[in-house]
């Protein structure tokens, strides 16, 4: 069993608040949980407005499976968030 693990730094420049912040992140936790069925973490600058830092964990037996997963989850991401993908990162355990 392979556990792959996704982070992504994310800046969200139209973001005005810490509850509009997290508004967004739900909008975008929820989408990629139903689609993609990953558990789904903000890992890092949670007491900033602009800025946070997700991860996102799957369970496979192919690691190839999961790069794919994690590609689409990455272009998904690009594509419909309200702001930029600074840096991502994917490991395997």
């Amino acid at each position: 069993m392979i556990i792959g693990f996704l982070s992504l730094e994310i800046y969200l420049p139209y973001s005005h608040s810490l509850k509009d912040k997290r508004k967004r992140l739900y909008s975008l936790k929820n989408r990629l949980k139903k689609k993609y069925n990953v558990a789904f973490a903000e890992l890092d600058f949670q007491d900033k407005w602009q800025r946070t830092k997700i991860g996102m964990v799957t369970l496979n037996n192919q690691k190839r499976i999961m790069e794919s997963l994690f590609n689409k989850i990455l272009a998904d991401a690009e594509e419909n968030i309200d702001g930029q993908i600074i840096d991502h990162q994917i490991e395997y355990y």
